[in-house]
């Protein structure tokens, strides 16, 4: 077809109606949702002096603990599947992105005919196609927007799953050193009831006491002593756990975590920020809202496919008797084809697409309120178990300093012959119980901070994109 001017007029009015973009809203506010001004566990923090939580786990003074951390950060099995499906992600976004520009395509084919076994003609053609729809009403950029906010929900989702993969390090290696501790508060408390035993069982030859004594003082070590092969069970089964959680086989830090080391402990100099910014922080506050940008376009898009779309073509090329031809003395064949199409009746098929979208839309805006309720009760409770935790291990503190003392003096005594057995054992457990509390509690303490530390966010940055703006200004309670 020859390409008149009145044609290239139209073409060009056709082009320019596609370069308009779409026409259709893509933004969907999110569901309004009130938070606090400050936290009801902690006195209000001034914005801008919050603690760094990037990287918390340094709060922690431990080497060990960070090397673990970063090392899973990088070989978890969990944040490489969240990295490939970023990957994935943004493959899918580009996909969508070139569906806004033209297709070109080449082709090159020879052909020989024959009539009763004869030769007749030989042909060769070689031809470039090209088309182009477009996006008038915004269907394609629909699609691409709801890709974005998926690779960028993705970005956020991979920033949850390090955060999550941290704590759980972090608390896998407290429990660790609170297990070692028990443990070593166990046999410790078992040499004292085994020396015990000794002495009553001097006693019972010398006949100052009687064999009840003597098998209480047994029946009480040996209880003592059936406490530790699950303690050991338990310091091997979370070796494992932190070897698996770093990416490597079970076995593969029994020496790096052979040598024992106390409970870790987080400084109390944790300045929080307000409820609001805490919000923006949190990975999965973030790919909550991010999912709702996607479900609103998806929206768009299933509006934009009920109406008429548009389609550009042309294709030119060469037929030559010859192969050598094609390059000097072939025909040219060009042609040129624009439509539009327009859906007349689906049977309300393209309708109910659009509901459908609607009510995912409606689901991703109740899970984002979900999500942020979720992460203020995480906070609130981490800060109340913190309080909490902080002022029991004081009281055990107190308590264990003295049952150590009731302890040995009640050994001292019953050597003299100056008090009842029954007193030596009573006050035996009761150390041995103070002991152990205090060890459990310290743990309690060091877990409550670092799950803190995530529902604060973990460290986590948000996508620094100038476009990524939904959700900038949070509303509040009113006062």
């Amino acid at each position: 077809m020859v390409l008149t001017p009145t044609l290239a007029c139209r073409l060009c009015l056709i082009l320019a109606l596609g370069g308009c973009g779409s026409i259709t809203r893509q933004d969907a506010p999110l569901t309004p949702i009130y938070v606090p001004d400050a936290w009801s566990a902690a006195p209000v923090a001034t914005p801008g002096v919050a603690t760094s939580l990037a990287p918390w786990w340094r709060h922690f003074d431990d080497p060990l603990l960070g090397s673990l951390i970063e090392q899973s950060l990088i070989a978890n099995t969990s944040v490489k599947s969240a990295q490939a499906a970023l990957r994935q992600s943004r493959a899918l976004r580009d996909v969508a992105a070139a569906g806004l520009l033209p297709a070109l395509g080449g082709s090159l084919s020879a052909q020989q005919s024959r009539t009763d076994g004869n030769r007749n003609d030989d042909s060769f053609k070689a031809g470039l196609d090209a088309s182009w729809e477009p996006d008038i009403f915004g269907r394609n950029r629909s699609a691409l927007a709801a890709t974005e906010a998926t690779a960028r929900a993705s970005v956020a989702s991979l920033g949850d799953v390090q955060v999550s993969v941290a704590a759980e390090v972090a608390l896998d290696y407290i429990a660790l050193r609170s297990a070692e501790a028990r443990l070593a508060i166990a046999e410790a408390n078992l040499a004292s009831q085994f020396e015990t035993l000794r002495i009553t069982q001097w006693r019972l030859q010398a006949g100052l006491v009687t064999s009840l004594e003597a098998e209480q003082a047994r029946a009480s070590a040996e209880q003592t002593s059936a406490l530790l092969p699950a303690l050991q069970t338990s310091i091997q089964q979370t070796r494992h756990a932190l070897a698996v959680l770093t990416g490597q086989p079970p076995a593969a830090l029994a020496r790096v975590l052979a040598t024992a080391s106390p409970i870790p402990q987080a400084a109390d100099d944790l300045a929080l920020s307000i409820p609001a910014a805490t919000l923006r922080q949190r990975p999965d506050v973030r790919a909550a809202e991010y999912q709702v940008m996607a479900a609103a376009a998806r929206v768009a898009q299933a509006e934009a496919a009920r109406l008429p779309s548009f389609e550009l073509g042309g294709s030119i090329g060469l037929n030559a008797l010859t192969f050598a031809g094609l390059s000097n003395g072939a025909t040219v064949v060009s042609a040129l084809l624009a439509s539009v199409s327009l859906p007349l009746f689906d049977g309300g098929a393209l309708r109910a697409q659009v509901r459908a979208q609607q009510a995912a839309l409606d689901q991703a805006q109740a899970a984002y309120q979900a999500t942020v309720l979720t992460a203020l009760k995480d906070v609130e409770n981490a800060l109340v178990a913190l309080r909490g935790d902080r002022e029991r291990l004081l009281r055990l503190q107190q308590a264990a300093e003295a049952a150590a003392n009731a302890s040995l003096m009640a050994r001292q005594r019953y050597g003299s012959g100056l008090i009842d057995f029954q007193v030596v054992l009573e006050t035996q457990r009761t150390q041995f119980n103070t002991q152990d509390g205090v060890a459990s509690a310290s743990a309690d303490l060091g877990a409550d901070h670092v799950r803190l530390y995530k529902a604060l966010g973990g460290g986590w940055q948000s996508d620094p994109d100038p476009t990524a703006n939904i959700n900038e200004d949070i509303p509040r309670a009113p006062r």
